[in-house]
């Protein structure tokens, strides 16, 4: 295999980051946690990950599902009537009543800042007619997103038997969630003033660099949370089922998993690759212990076109032998 300069210069940080040398900060399991899972959002690495494909309920954190479902099928402006199953709803609600009008945009944030389960009702309604549908339509979403051991019955996390995810299944689902910016918006926003809501989530308050996303609980769910945060360009989502002390295991996680790791840009489509051009950037989570594992290939077409644009052969971007990125070279 050829290494790139790209291999050179990332060693040549690495050997700048002394204060970390000998340094390999573990993440520790906290007692009561039933299932976590850290994920870098751009690249899907997942970082940190205990009991995460335990089969469990997880309360209000359902709605990160909800959200994006209908952010991905409803227009936000559109006026919806609440419908009379919507009104009176157990658990947590915004009061709504049956013949009022909200916007599916006002609807959203009630659903995600006040864990409205009357709003995952009406937007439920609103999209496919009935909950019976609408749960069909988040498991195949659900699916699409590699969540591959959840299983969803209704728009809000209500205790059900059927009704559950993994710790994996979520973070996954609430990664593709947080690459919507209006989801981001909605799950950052601390106070909704035309609804006078304010957000119920403490991490957004408590936390450098939180950007959202959800807060659940239920006797059976016990404390579920999943968080979204931001430092030095690397975004992660972290998820706690069933955790009693889950703001502090949260920020546990998410200190360590950003002490262990950092954004690696490892192909640039303002360089060239050996002389030749890519057409996309690729980033990349790594330990700084992981860059000696990387490894640069270069297969060239032969003979080589000459006509600038054509496509003259491919990068590939390993590391310790598992094949992470690679995409088209072409003629400059």
């Amino acid at each position: 295999m050829k290494r790139n300069n790209f291999l050179c210069i990332l060693l040549g940080l690495a050997a700048l980051l002394t204060f970390f040398a000998g340094q390999k900060i573990s993440v520790r399991a906290a007692a009561g946690a039933k299932g976590e899972c850290v994920v870098e959002v751009s690249s899907r690495r997942i970082l940190h990950e205990k009991d995460a494909f335990a089969h469990l309920p997880m309360a209000s954190t359902t709605k990160v599902l909800t959200a994006i479902l209908i952010l991905d099928d409803c227009d936000l402006d559109e006026s919806v009537t609440i419908p009379k199953e919507a009104e009176g709803v157990e658990g947590s609600s915004v009061y709504l009543r049956a013949g009022d009008s909200y916007t599916v945009r006002e609807l959203l944030y009630g659903l995600m800042l006040r864990s409205g389960n009357d709003c995952a009702v009406t937007l439920a309604l609103h999209h496919s007619g009935s909950i019976e549908t609408f749960s069909e339509k988040m498991n195949e979403k659900a699916a699409l997103l590699g969540a591959q051991g959840s299983f969803f019955v209704n728009p809000h996390g209500l205790p059900d038997s059927r009704h559950h995810t993994t710790a994996r299944d979520l973070a996954l689902i609430s990664a593709y969630a947080m690459e919507n910016e209006t989801f981001r918006e909605i799950v950052s926003c601390r106070y909704y003033s035309p609804r006078n809501w304010q957000n119920k989530n403490k991490m957004l308050y408590n936390y450098d660099g939180a950007i959202g996303v959800k807060t659940g609980f239920t006797a059976a769910a016990g404390r579920c949370l999943v968080t979204c945060a931001q430092r030095d360009g690397m975004r992660l989502v972290s998820v706690v089922l069933n955790c009693p002390e889950m703001y502090e295991r949260t920020a546990e996680l998410l200190d360590g998993c950003f002490a262990e790791f950092q954004m690696y840009k490892l192909c640039d489509s303002s360089v060239p690759w050996e002389n030749f051009a890519v057409k996309c950037d690729f980033s990349y989570p790594l330990k700084k212990s992981e860059l000696k594992g990387l490894q640069f290939d270069t297969e060239l077409c032969d003979p080589l076109p000459k006509k600038q644009g054509e496509v003259a052969g491919q990068m590939k971007i390993f590391l310790q032998n598992n094949l992470l990125f690679s995409q088209n070279l072409y003629i400059i």
